[in-house]
């Protein structure tokens, strides 16, 4: 990744902070976005002069669009976005949850995505390519107890990706999605404390390590991951983890 710049969205935690760490130790420019200005500043500061943070609400299409300018008025492009922030809280049953909660989910976690691909796209294709990855779920392609919002917006997430590929492979841009499986980051501790449905039951150890899907968005970047465009990969899929080089 040497000269090129990543923009990560989630970058406080979990995925998205263990994305910054990987593709900077790869030799990428990395842009650290999240709501908590702290937390990305703070990541920042570990990983040195490679990293810029932004405080950055992602359900705002304009915010976005000032991040990108930005990244490329100090890093002179953009070349990877990862769409990886989102949210799953509050879990709760669909005929009971609040619906301004359930719509802030779908703010975050679709709209979000939209406006990644809407703000970084453009500026991607006028300067010949990129790639856009973003985090999905194996929760996108079925119902999952409490998780409506969840669901629903990571299957729309998934569907965007088949349109921007769709839509602008034939400009440069390489898109695909990641559905990592379960993974050991606060959004399990939360989805555990719930107590609702089969993944609260699931033992700690068997959630993978939040840097795998990191190391994984990091290959996704590569020439060997251009069999997969417009696709999601996902890493329960032992294959695909042993071409990585997660496990023998």
């Amino acid at each position: 990744m040497d000269g090129k710049t990543i923009m990560i969205t989630g970058a406080s935690r979990g995925i998205g902070a263990e994305c910054g760490r990987v593709f900077a130790a790869a030799g990428g420019n990395v842009v650290l976005l999240a709501r908590s200005a702290d937390a990305v500043e703070a990541l920042a500061a570990e990983i040195g002069p490679k990293a810029m943070a932004m405080a950055c609400d992602v359900s705002d299409y304009h915010a976005l669009e000032r991040a990108v300018f930005t990244t490329v008025e100090t890093f002179g492009g953009l070349d990877v976005l990862i769409n990886n922030a989102g949210a799953i809280e509050p879990i709760s049953h669909l005929m009971s949850v609040d619906p301004n909660d359930w719509g802030q989910v779908i703010d975050i976690n679709l709209k979000g995505v939209f406006n990644g691909m809407r703000a970084a796209g453009p500026v991607m294709a006028a300067s010949g390519g990129g790639t856009i990855l973003t985090v999905s779920s194996g929760a996108a392609h079925g119902p999952v107890e409490a998780w409506s919002h969840y669901c629903s917006s990571k299957a729309g997430a998934a569907m965007l990706t088949r349109c921007l590929d769709k839509e602008a492979r034939d400009q440069g841009l390489r898109v695909m999605g990641l559905s990592p499986g379960t993974v050991a980051t606060q959004m399990q501790r939360d989805i555990k404390a719930s107590g609702i449905n089969p993944v609260s039951q699931l033992d700690w150890h068997v959630h993978i390590p939040a840097d795998w899907p990191a190391k994984a968005l990091l290959w996704m970047c590569g020439p060997e991951a251009d069999g997969h465009l417009g696709e999601e990969l996902s890493l329960r899929d032992e294959d695909l983890r042993r071409t990585i080089g997660l496990i023998q």
